[in-house]
């Protein structure tokens, strides 16, 4: 995927991709600034995840409901990571 300067490591919905990097959004980057974002705000990231994870299997289930990622592969990959259960990975 090309990346265009100043773009932010946002989703492009309703694929649930990152926008800069191409990874299965949150990215590494995109969770690292989440985590800056909230700045120990647990419970407000979590809130903010809740709802973007509603919104990702939604459309994750509805594009592939075959094929695609399971109901809990979204939940590991929206909610667990704050957790430390998945943390940031560097992407560079």
């Amino acid at each position: 995927m090309t990346t265009r300067p100043g773009t932010d490591h946002t989703p492009i919905r309703p694929l649930w991709l990152c926008r800069r990097c191409g990874l299965p959004w949150p990215c590494g980057e995109a969770r690292l600034a989440l985590l800056q974002r909230y700045d120990g705000d647990q419970l407000g990231l979590s809130h903010h995840l809740t709802g973007l994870y509603r919104q990702a299997l939604s459309d994750l289930t509805r594009l592939n409901p075959h094929d695609g990622p399971t109901p809990a592969d979204i939940f590991r990959r929206f909610l667990l990571w704050p957790a430390g259960k998945n943390p940031p990975a560097c992407t560079g």
